[in-house]
């Protein structure tokens, strides 16, 4: 058992206080640090020696962007239109042409037909659902890897976990650990959700809190379009009468535990740790991270170009971050998955909802943030991935999951949808696979959302069959499957 020398509270300037229950936390911390520095490390050699190095686009993306459109965006009424189809599956929307020769949107993609040469479009994203095809079991399939195994009597899944994969931000910062003082994995401006269900596949789950994404979730409904004007960053300033030379005595608790455990000073001698806990600090004092989120210093014009909504100032919010160096940022759409309004579960009033919500806020920001990253050469090593869980039924009208739809309404459907993904040496202006006649089934070159999740590791040069342990140290690979390295010039 560890021993924390001296009296409670005496090493510290609020000698008030004795060892806190967070203190004894992070002694906890420490110890299972020990036991699993082996399998960290392991993991860290195989990912960067894998026989997918020097194949087109390993390690090329120094940075990871998901706009991540929760609730199931339809990829007729956006990016994959049919002609020559029955009434019952052609999209309400007139057809506009593209960048790319022969490539059509629908008319609410003004702003991205102007730069799809920027990015590629896969056209034939494609699983088939074990079970209920509902929103977080396909969330958690995309963000982890893996599909669930228990689901709730609701037909949803239960709430997060510790037993949960990670999230591929989590294993990502894990394997690539950061290099400077900067917040590594960040989400924003909500948490995951369907229903009550929240946050699940948004964590590190059986990597422990340590690999938790920074979240930015703030204060406000979600139809509350300024609230990215009154983001909290409490935690990353110091208060005005904390002292750097106070954070300085407090690392002298971590000081006794090493004094204490020769066995683990020995283990770690080679890996810098008080380098590590240095740039910890530095996170706090230099202000870096705090910088990156101040939006108000970004032109009015630019803020207006990207949307003065909260899907468009978390897109150029996301732009700082990786500036700033953030490994991976998260951008959830700014709805509960299975709700009205500017939601993409389009199960009723779809042409309105798509035509005056969510497709403008979409194109706007969406459109800006691959001009912005472009321009400033941000996008040559940033990836970037915009998906929903998956698309729309082809016919309206009809029940595929077991939800009502309006005639003007489709249904979940995971056969066939759109994927966009750009950015550090992915192919411009390009269209991989292709959908069939009226959108329901890829006919060539069908990519699984667990491919996608490979190509993301693959490009921050991860072999995606790296094996990590779970928390009853079991050996799992990352993700069971190889990367689409077509996509990539």
């Amino acid at each position: 058992m560890f021993r924390i020398p001296g009296v409670p509270g005496k090493d510290l300037c609020d000698n008030h206080l004795g060892s806190t229950r967070r203190d004894i936390l992070r002694v906890g911390g420490a110890g299972i640090m020990g036991l699993t520095l082996n399998n960290v490390l392991r993991g860290q050699a195989m990912a960067n020696t894998s026989p997918n190095a020097g194949r087109a686009g390993w390690g090329k993306a120094k940075h990871v962007l998901m706009i991540y459109l929760q609730g199931g965006p339809s990829h007729l009424d956006l990016w994959d239109p049919k002609e020559n189809v029955p009434d019952k599956v052609r999209s309400a929307f007139k057809t506009i042409p593209t960048k790319v020769p022969g490539k059509h949107f629908t008319e609410i993609l003004p702003g991205l037909a102007k730069v799809n040469d920027k990015f590629t479009m896969i056209n034939s994203m494609s699983y088939t659902p074990n079970g209920l095809f509902n929103h977080t079991a396909a969330i958690y399939q995309i963000m982890t890897g893996y599909t669930t195994d228990k689901v709730s009597p609701s037909g949803q899944l239960e709430p997060p976990n510790a037993k949960d994969f990670p999230n591929f931000g989590s294993n990502i910062i894990r394997l690539k650990p950061p290099t400077e003082p900067m917040l590594p994995f960040v989400q924003l401006p909500r948490p995951l959700q369907e229903s009550n269900v929240v946050g699940k596949g948004g964590g590190a789950g059986f990597l422990g809190k340590a690999y938790d994404p920074y979240t930015l979730f703030p204060d406000g409904d979600d139809l509350d379009m300024g609230k990215m004007d009154r983001i909290k960053i409490e935690d990353l300033q110091l208060r005005p009468d904390l002292f750097s030379v106070r954070l300085e005595r407090r690392a002298k608790l971590r000081d006794a535990i090493n004094d204490q455990m020769p066995a683990i000073e020995a283990a770690t001698k080679d890996l810098s740790l008080d380098s590590y806990y240095s740039q910890a600090l530095n996170l706090i004092s230099s202000g870096r991270a705090r910088d990156a989120f101040a939006l108000d210093r970004e032109s009015e014009k630019l803020r207006d170009r990207y949307g003065r909504n909260t899907f468009g100032q978390s897109c150029l919010l996301a732009r700082r971050l990786l500036e700033a160096g953030t490994r991976v940022v998260e951008v959830i759409w700014p709805k509960v998955a299975n709700s009205d309004n500017h939601s993409w579960d389009h199960h009723v009033g779809l042409t309105d909802r798509m035509k005056t919500k969510s497709g403008p806020m979409l194109d706007q920001g969406l459109s800006a943030l691959f001009d912005d990253l472009d321009a400033s050469g941000l996008l040559d090593e940033t990836l970037v991935v915009a998906l929903g869980e998956f698309g729309r039924s082809p016919e309206k009208g009809v029940s595929t999951s077991g939800n009502g739809n309006s005639a003007d309404g489709r249904d979940h459907w995971p056969y066939c949808y759109t994927a966009i993904v750009g950015g550090a040496g992915i192919k411009r202006g390009y269209v991989h696979g292709k959908s069939d006649k009226t959108g329901s089934a890829p006919t060539e070159d069908a990519v699984h959302p667990m491919e996608l999740l490979a190509t993301i590791y693959h490009s921050v040069g991860i072999d995606p069959e790296t094996i990590v342990y779970n928390h009853l140290n079991q050996p799992r690979e990352l993700v069971k499957a190889k990367p689409v390295t077509k996509l990539f010039a």
